[in-house]
């Protein structure tokens, strides 16, 4: 399943990058920012986090972004057959990212990338302990704006785990800002 997520994922970038390579690589190059929350959900368990992206478009179709999410509440789950307190200390990542303007003010974007969760989990008795995972990770979302500049940016991303079953499913909304 996790191969079929990702190659259905790489066929959707190379599509919509597809007509980017057409173009002058530096020609239309526009930064952008956004500022949000966001719902990873794994299984049982749900933390939300706060979460902020800069990214770079290249034209009209192509881009890449980074992400940092820093976790403000805790989830009660099983981890080890043992029920415990889960908390996102930390999220970051890199993506390709695919546009596809569907109106002047809107676009559709399919992502591609790979990131690391830091998490801290909190057992009975005084145990706790650190967890980082690893993840390759496939969205899908859209954006609209305003005005030129301010806009709105709703995304789900599946988090699939590199060595363990915490894959995540994560539903985020943001401001966005075009500079």
């Amino acid at each position: 399943m996790k191969t079929l997520i990702l190659a259905a994922a790489t066929l959707a970038m190379i599509g919509a990058a597809a007509p980017a390579l057409a173009q002058p690589v530096l020609a239309g190059v526009s930064g952008y920012g956004t500022l949000g929350v966001d719902d990873n959900n794994a299984g049982s368990s749900n933390i939300g986090a706060v979460q902020g992206r800069l990214g770079a478009r290249f034209g009209r179709y192509f881009g890449v972004e980074g992400e940092l999410s820093g976790g403000f509440d805790n989830a009660r789950t099983d981890v080890g057959g043992v029920r415990s307190d889960v908390s996102l200390r930390d999220q970051y990542a890199a993506y390709a990212v695919g546009f596809l303007p569907v109106l002047p003010n809107a676009d559709l974007l399919a992502r591609i990338g790979y990131g690391a969760s830091d998490l801290h989990v909190n057992q009975p008795l005084n145990s706790s302990f650190n967890r980082y995972e690893t993840t390759w990770n496939a969205g899908v979302g859209g954006q609209y704006f305003f005005d030129g500049a301010n806009g709105v940016r709703v995304d789900y991303t599946r988090e699939t785990a590199d060595r363990s079953d915490l894959d995540a499913n994560v539903f985020s909304a943001a401001y966005v800002r075009k500079f």
